[in-house]
């Protein structure tokens, strides 16, 4: 029996590209043989990812509605679009899923185009752009929250709740036991985001620390994300502050390092909601600002209402405002460890295998 074709289309960031590594390691151990399609912004995320053959497909976002943005991007698109028509004849997949971001316009329009089952998959509360274009074309849709804002009614029909699939290398730590920052205990804080957020952080974060009563400061430990142009303005800063620190661009061992933590800070993208809930961690998270159609600070407020963690708007985020909110919370084992239990409580641990069923309803039998 010649093993199925399943091509996965993500744009070329960690918030599409983990949730489709996790359905991708699904699919294999059910004797799939997977195919990614992307973009070029992959080569930080993707290159472990666990496919026969990742193809980067030319793709375009829409950044302006100048007339002649708006004619580059279709341009681009197009060529996407011509680029994954030929891969799917190649590839004949069985079925194409989406993970959201403009790249997978091209890939879907071309599976629907070939009359290919299609799906895709919404990680946020709110139902992104690229995602509500593609509703209307797709056979299905699945979903991480319910309700998810945005979804049109007459998609509504499609859509099945199946949660955030995350990776192996995060499934692995949810059976770790919390540990509460009693007073004896170091105490480590972990805090990363993407590009924006990493400058963010490394802003606020130091002078924050700085303010701290000494008690907290000497058994601090920052594990914290930071870009390359900062590190060293960072380094600095904590070494004034006293402040123990371990700082790096891009952590290949996150989970793990969020499982060692007492509390987080992040930013509020759906795949860094879903790893805090899988291994059951506390997180302050602090949304993206101006976002479009605020899918972060829906995100984070879900968390927020769960129990598992704060939403703080970045405008209220001063470096006195964070000192304060981490005294507290450092200060208080017994909250963080409540919010640690409510976060775990969230975790959809049967997602990937939901996900993944409802593939094999798209694939149709195995012959």
């Amino acid at each position: 029996m010649r093993p199925l074709s399943i091509l996965l289309a993500a744009g070329g960031t960690g918030g599409h590209l983990f949730p489709a590594a996790a359905l991708a390691q699904e699919l294999q151990r059910r004797g799939y043989i997977v195919d990614l399609a992307t973009d070029l912004r992959a080569e930080k995320y993707g290159g472990d990812f666990p496919a026969r053959k990742i193809h980067r497909i030319p793709s375009a976002t829409l950044t302006s509605r100048s007339p002649l943005a708006v004619a580059g991007t279709f341009s681009r698109l197009g060529l996407g679009f011509a680029h994954a028509f030929s891969l799917l004849l190649r590839v004949r997949p069985k079925a194409v899923i989406g993970f959201g971001g403009y790249p997978t316009l091209p890939p879907i329009i071309a599976a629907s185009t070939l009359r290919i089952p299609t799906a895709i998959h919404e990680q946020n509360a709110v139902m992104g752009r690229a995602n509500r274009l593609l509703s209307r074309y797709v056979d299905k849709i699945a979903l991480s929250f319910m309700p998810t804002k945005l979804l049109e009614p007459a998609a509504e029909a499609k859509a099945r709740l199946t949660g955030i699939p995350v990776r192996d290398s995060v499934h692995k730590f949810r059976g770790v036991p919390y540990a509460p920052p009693y007073a004896d205990s170091r105490l480590l804080l972990l805090v990363f985001g993407g590009s924006q957020g990493a400058r963010f952080f490394s802003e606020v974060v130091p002078p924050a620390l700085s303010l701290l009563p000494s008690e907290i400061r000497s058994r601090l430990t920052l594990v914290q994300q930071a870009r390359e142009e900062d590190l060293e303005g960072l380094r600095l800063a904590c070494a004034r502050a006293g402040i123990a620190a371990h700082l790096a661009p891009f952590f290949r061992d996150l989970p793990e390092r969020i499982a060692t933590a007492q509390l987080v800070i992040a930013r509020a993208g759906a795949s860094t909601v879903a790893e805090l809930t899988a291994i059951g961690r506390p997180g302050l998270l602090v949304p993206l600002p101006h976002a479009l159609d605020n899918d972060q600070l829906e995100n984070a407020t879900r968390l927020e209402q769960a129990g598992g963690g704060w939403c703080v708007r970045q405008s209220e985020l001063a470096p006195e405002r964070l000192a304060e909110l981490l005294e507290a919370l450092l200060s208080s084992p017994e909250r963080l460890t409540d919010a640690a239990r409510k976060a775990h409580a969230m975790g959809a641990i049967d997602a990937v295998a939901r996900l993944a069923d409802l593939v094999d309803e798209l694939a149709g039998p195995k012959e």
